[in-house]
């Protein structure tokens, strides 16, 4: 039985196999989720890079974003008012990473935003957004959406993750088709008996996909792809030292309502035409980091020696002036050391500047390094 303090917690469509696996289970985002199996952070970490691990993500929210007149413009344009990227140019079956920006050209959240392959579902735009933002995006959408544009949120979903080098000839097992899809494309398609809309996309840096199916079928499709003894479940501790490794943000740590897309080396999800046209929440000020550059950056941290430097610790240069702040820290399992993000001054955010941590008080030497610390392994097509 939980205890009293959890009763406020949700429960995502896999908690009892979570369970029944002997996961650890931990508040996250409102909900309970694993953060290890009996396996251990470290080795699931090594297992996703080097094999197949299966992710249980279906605390983040999915919703549709629906036009009345059955167009892509009309729904693309209503988002377009929201968010930086181009999402009228998303041509059927493509995905894309966008934020929901402010007025000050903050981030509220980051997304992903896909449009559906079918001709049936012409003028409607899937979108994933992060578990503790969910109920905020879907109010700060509807709230700013044109008359014929509504947000219909589908609760009734669960979503998996599949990752890894092995991940891509695990779920052609059971989804011949998925086999096909290049990086950052979708298509609905079967897993098996249950029908899926499959991404090959993910938060790793690894090859993979996300399926999300029916809430229903969530459990046993699970139980379908760990079949296969080259996919393990992994939980949160190793999918946050997998994202880090990978340079990507995580919301309410790298990235927040402070933190613009230029601040944040966001500038590739920003197509030409919105960065030049504007007409988005903050694109003023977006436009004159473009022009001038920001005064902070987001950089890549490789801490001397073995000591991990947290969220939160002082970034200093040698002579003790505070530049930043590190956004997120641990130790990298696949670079075998202690590795961080954060930001600082943007004249001192060159690679292979020279800085001081303070950890515990104590000044620990570091240096800046380019992103990622692990590379991309994405299935991108020539």
């Amino acid at each position: 039985m939980s205890a009293p303090a959890d009763a406020h917690l949700k429960r995502t469509p896999l908690y009892n196999l979570h369970v029944a696996l002997g996961a650890k289970m931990v508040p996250f985002a409102g909900y309970e989720m694993p953060v290890q199996y009996p396996l251990g952070v470290l080795k699931e970490h090594l297992w996703t890079r080097e094999q197949a691990g299966l992710f249980d993500v279906s605390h983040m929210g999915q919703a549709h974003l629906i036009a009345d007149d059955g167009k892509h413009e009309t729904v693309a344009r209503a988002l377009e008012a929201l968010a930086p990227a181009d999402i009228v140019s998303l041509k059927p079956g493509q995905q894309r990473y966008t934020q929901l920006l402010n007025d000050d050209g903050g981030i509220i959240d980051d997304l992903m935003v896909t449009r559906s392959a079918l001709a049936s579902d012409e003028g409607r735009l899937f979108l994933v957004v992060n578990a503790a933002c969910k109920d905020t995006d879907y109010l700060h959408i509807a709230a700013r959406l044109p008359a014929g544009v509504i947000l219909s949120a589908q609760d009734d979903r669960g979503l998996l993750a599949i990752q890894g080098p092995g991940a891509a000839a695990a779920l052609s097992k059971h989804a011949p088709k998925a086999g096909a899809l290049g990086f950052m494309q979708a298509a609905s398609m079967p897993v098996g008996p249950y029908d899926c809309h499959v991404s090959r996309s993910g938060y790793t840096g690894e090859d993979g996909y996300e399926i999300s199916m029916a809430a229903d079928d969530a459990v046993e499709l699970a139980r379908l792809l760990t079949s296969d003894p080259a996919v393990q479940f992994i939980g949160l501790g190793a999918r946050d030292s997998l994202r880090l490794e990978a340079g990507l943000c995580l919301y309410g740590h790298d990235i927040d309502e402070t933190t613009s897309p230029v601040e944040a080396a966001l500038v590739w999800s920003m197509q030409k035409r919105r960065r030049i046209e504007g007409g988005f929440p903050g694109s003023a000020r977006i436009q004159k980091e473009l022009a001038d550059g920001p005064s902070r950056l987001r950089v890549g941290i490789k801490p001397d020696g073995r000591a991990p430097a947290r969220e939160g610790t002082e970034i200093q240069l040698a002579a003790g002036d505070r530049i930043g702040i590190i956004t997120s820290g641990g130790f990298g399992p696949t670079v075998n050391g202690p590795i961080a993000m954060g930001y600082v001054a943007a004249a001192h955010a060159k690679p292979g500047t020279q800085v001081q941590l303070i950890v515990r008080g104590k000044p620990l030497p570091a240096t800046l390094v380019n992103l990622p610390f692990a590379p991309h392994r994405y299935a991108r097509k020539a």
